[in-house]
């Protein structure tokens, strides 16, 4: 019997369980209701957020009717805040809806404690003043920020918290995590096992390409002082060298390794990206520390020690032309590696979080999974404070624009 299907299946598929826990967890606080803040919390409401908060001292006017869709003629002269938040929370009642009638200019000066109960506060049409004062209010107290601000068909969004780590970064290009320029004993060994030689036309034909070029590299360093192929004429002369083991013109595994060959000329190692993220100083960390920066400490400490420079194995390998038995084999192999990386670097977290005074288990296993899993893309955003930006030399040009209405 097929499991059924939760509400919020579809959004899963995109950002995954974690990031639907993380949006059911959420607090969302909206200074000003008018069409951009509306629309901005409707789609928050119907992915399912977990409470919002809408603040907002005007009353419903006829030229509303005209821009946002929660408010309709039985609203006029009623509080916006009270009829924005009854609508959204028509559109899901799985999520806790409150409104406050106050201006947000005044509760940015008589309350700033206030902002500091929320994941994240989204603040439309503040002046320019207010914007400064609730950025630092909410940099504070660590709380994120998202500034909106529409003139007609023009306007901005601007993100500013002091810093955001990204472990399912999801990028849109990426190689995948198959060491053929760095096999491990495991899966060389496996490779060992297997002969590319072979007579029979059907098993030559079904040796899977992470083989033949694990191989094809290993006969490669045998005979050029143990180094891969770097330059553009070695290179060349690897793939040639991959042609010539072809038996038959509609070998598709060999036409794989040659097209996927430039993963065996791929830099060993982490990117410089990864690089900078664990000699970062927040890497040494105390009881104070995220969750995400003591992670990183042992991901420092796994590719100083196990991981010979490596980050942990993210343990999938794609499609590719192979018999079953050797496809079933080579994900074995590569599940086993990053169960073991895992096992390691969770070890790793427990003893730092024991170390600095904090409950060994305070992180989960399915994030200490899930951190391995993404090592490799780990992405840090730091923002600027925004009266810098204000303040910044193309800042008159921009707010001439915006402040514009006859701009194109």
């Amino acid at each position: 019997m097929a499991e059924p299907k939760t509400k919020y299946d579809r959004q899963l598929r995109i950002w995954g369980e974690q990031g639907q826990a993380a949006l059911e967890k959420a607090s969302i606080c909206l200074l000003n209701c008018g069409p951009t803040g509306s629309e901005t919390l409707k789609n928050l409401v119907l992915g399912g957020v977990g409470s919002i908060t809408v603040i907002d001292g005007s009353k419903v006017e006829l030229g509303d009717l005209g821009n946002n869709f929660m408010v309709d003629e039985s609203s006029i002269g009623q509080s916006k805040a009270k009829c924005v938040c009854a609508s959204l929370q028509e559109l899901n009642d799985a999520v806790k809806a409150k409104f406050i009638e106050e201006y947000p200019e005044a509760l940015i000066e008589t309350n700033p404690s206030f902002f500091s109960q929320f994941t994240l506060v989204i603040a439309t049409q503040l002046v320019e003043d207010s914007m400064i004062k609730l950025d630092r209010i909410c940099r504070e107290a660590n709380v994120m920020l998202i500034f909106a601000r529409s003139y007609g068909l023009t306007g901005f969004v601007r993100i500013s918290l002091k810093e955001h780590a990204v472990i399912e970064s999801k990028p849109d290009h990426f190689l995948d995590d198959l060491r053929l320029n760095n096999p491990w004993p495991e899966l060389r060994g496996f490779a060992e096992t297997i002969d590319l030689n072979v007579s029979d036309p059907v098993v030559h034909k079904h040796t899977p390409y992470v083989v033949i070029l694990v191989k094809m590299a290993e006969q490669w360093t045998q005979s050029h002082d143990g180094k891969l192929p770097s330059t553009r004429e070695e290179k060349k002369e690897f793939k040639d060298l991959l042609k010539s083991k072809m038996i038959a013109v509609d070998e598709d595994n060999y036409k794989e390794a040659i097209e996927a060959s430039f993963k065996v000329f791929a830099s060993r190692g982490i990117s410089s990206n990864l690089q900078q993220i664990i000699d970062d100083s927040r890497a040494d960390v105390d009881s104070s520390s995220s969750n995400f920066w003591v992670m990183v400490a042992s991901l420092k400490e796994f590719i100083a020690n196990e991981g010979g420079g490596e980050a942990p194995l993210e343990g999938s390998i794609p499609d590719m032309t192979s018999s079953t038995e050797h496809y079933v084999n080579l994900q074995k192999i590569y599940q086993a590696k990053a169960e073991a990386d895992f096992l390691v670097i969770e070890q790793r977290v427990r003893n730092i979080l024991k170390k600095i005074g904090r409950d060994p288990d305070s992180i989960s296993k399915a994030n200490i999974r899930s951190f391995c899993k993404n090592a490799r893309k780990l992405t840090v955003c730091r923002y600027r404070l925004l009266e810098e930006e204000f303040n910044s030399p193309i800042q008159p040009e921009l707010q001439k624009y915006l402040t514009d209405e006859d701009y194109r």
